[in-house]
């Protein structure tokens, strides 16, 4: 990953890029920032802006960490009540920011993050601010540390702008609920059309990076809760292979299958917090191969084997998407070959069971570390005496079954896991064998539902579940759109793949170029259109 981050920051790399070319924060000593809508310097847009071109003009000293943090969160103060995507901003942004800015003075920055703002999911435990899963029932005192990854961002000096709205637990709480909803937050909207769902349990980070509200945020996912935000809100998200970023820290489903990873609005940002955050306690390296410049290049996708997992249940307008991507990567020398990985309805059928099982004893290992409910018994009793829990659905049937469901020592559950573990990986791994690819290819999601408290979620969509349940990579770009909602494109890969697989993620997204400005439509009949 070292040798990863000093590729992507080198000049040649913004060849590749699309676009190239708060409440509670205390006042720093740097100037105002601009209106929003405005560059913070010459060239600089933050819809648009990468990495590497921040840091660029940190060096040179046209733009300094602290103009950068106060220009977030005022577009925080700005945007966020349409969106509800931050539930707090935190109180030493800006001090972090002044730090950086000394660094950079000094010649002592501290790698690509120095001074980058973050906003983190509030399932990732930070010690000075609440950690709360979206749940009344750990908003008392934070955590008593700070999560594994959180601990490498802040040694890379990057500004943790603040917490962004989960779904409540990660989703795992009720058979119906309704992504982007919870009891602390309330409801995050999609900024593309507004009564629209943003998708998936970090639907808040998601929708706060579509709306420019950080440079980068940290989700997570056991199933599609990284992906399916990155998708639906037009953004890029990469779940990372399982153990190549540390899950201490951070609240469980299960350990079988839960990982942190990095969301952006381009590959190369993406690529390059996920270079911060991999390693440490429990992680595993990456045995993908060095991501060199030129690999970014346009003409990179030459040669390279896609397999097209069409997935048509998702809809004839999301098909019609798939359709114009795979005619794009063909003109880009990529070829494109239709394929079904197998074992699908075998991997759906287990799942879930085993999922409650780890569930409850993860949830049990976590709240012992925290103050409030301390095992699952109590967070059920908990919810039932709370109203404000209630206050968009009131079940929680997953926790009930979860609660009964045999523990991880009964050997059923062992076989069921170890199933699950076997077909998913040869799902993956046969279909790659056998038409020799470099990757699969999938829609991440359909067009975003209309929220609704009272039917719940219209989520069942397939295609993270392979790579999420083989604890393989995946990355979703942005592919197109239908009516103005956007529709991503996964991308699944080997074991330990990553670093190829962001790589051909940066040249399938320079190729497609289907990253478009949220513009905050009520509703999708106004204004909309499909690409």
């Amino acid at each position: 990953m070292a040798a990863m981050t000093a590729a992507l920051v080198a000049g040649s790399l913004l060849t590749g890029v699309p676009n190239a070319g708060a409440q509670g924060a205390e006042q720093g000593a740097d100037s105002a920032s601009p209106p929003i809508g405005s560059p913070l310097a010459p060239g600089v847009d933050l819809d648009t802006v990468t990495i590497p071109q921040l840091q660029a003009r940190m060096a040179d000293g046209s733009l300094t960490a602290s103009r950068l943090t106060r220009a977030y969160l005022r577009r925080i103060e700005s945007v966020d009540p349409k969106i509800h995507s931050v539930l707090l901003t935190d109180p030493t942004a800006l001090r972090q920011a002044a730090a950086s800015d000394a660094r950079h003075r000094r010649g002592e920055t501290l790698g690509p993050l120095d001074g980058i703002p973050v906003l983190l999911k509030d399932n990732v435990d930070t010690r000075d601010m609440p950690t709360t899963a979206g749940s009344l029932a750990l908003a008392g005192s934070p955590p008593d540390t700070d999560a594994a990854l959180v601990t490498r961002l802040r040694k890379a000096g990057a500004v943790i702008l603040g917490k962004t709205n989960p779904s409540e637990w990660a989703n795992f709480r009720a058979a119906k609920p309704t992504s982007g909803w919870s009891a602390v937050g309330g409801q995050t909207n999609n900024p593309y059309v507004l009564d629209r769902n943003p998708c998936g349990s970090s639907a808040g980070s998601g929708a706060a990076l579509a709306a420019s509200l950080a440079q980068v945020a940290i989700g997570t996912e056991t199933d599609g809760s990284i992906v399916c935000p990155a998708g639906m809100n037009g953004v890029v998200g990469h779940k990372p292979s399982l153990g190549l970023v540390s899950q201490s820290g951070v609240v469980p489903i299960s350990a079988e299958q839960d990982t942190a990873g990095p969301m952006a609005r381009n590959v190369i940002d993406t690529a390059l917090t996920l270079s911060v955050i991999s390693g440490g306690e429990g992680a595993a390296p990456d045995h993908g191969s060095t991501l060199h410049g030129s690999t970014l290049h346009g003409n990179s996708l030459r040669g390279k084997r896609i397999g097209l997992w069409r997935l048509p249940s998702l809809g004839s307008d999301v098909d019609a998407v798939m359709t114009r991507t795979a005619k794009k990567l063909r003109k880009a020398g990529a070829v494109v070959v239709e394929v079904t990985p197998p074992y699908q309805a075998r991997l759906a059928e287990l799942e879930f069971p085993a999922l409650l099982s780890e569930f409850h004893r993860d949830i049990d290992a976590y709240l012992g570390t925290r103050k409030g409910p301390r095992n699952l018994a109590e967070l059920i009793e908990f919810n039932r005496d709370h109203p404000g829990e209630q206050t968009c659905f009131a079940g929680q049937e997953l926790f009930e079954q979860a609660l009964a469901a045999p523990p991880t020592t009964d050997p059923k559950y062992r076989a069921m896991r170890a199933e699950l573990k076997d077909l998913s990986r040869r799902s993956i791994d046969e279909t790659m064998a056998a038409e020799h690819l470099d990757a699969i290819a999938a829609p991440t999601n359909p067009p975003a539902w209309t929220t609704d408290c009272a039917r719940g979620d219209n989520d069942v969509i397939p295609s993270s579940t392979p790579a999420a349940v083989a604890g393989y990579p995946s990355l979703s770009v942005p592919a197109g759109s239908v009516n103005e909602l956007p529709v991503g494109l996964l991308l699944m890969a080997g074991d330990h793949q990553d670093t190829k697989l962001l790589s051909l993620g940066a040249a399938v997204e320079h190729r497609l170029k289907a990253w478009r400005a949220p513009r905050y439509l009520p509703t999708a009949g106004s204004g909309a259109s499909g690409r």
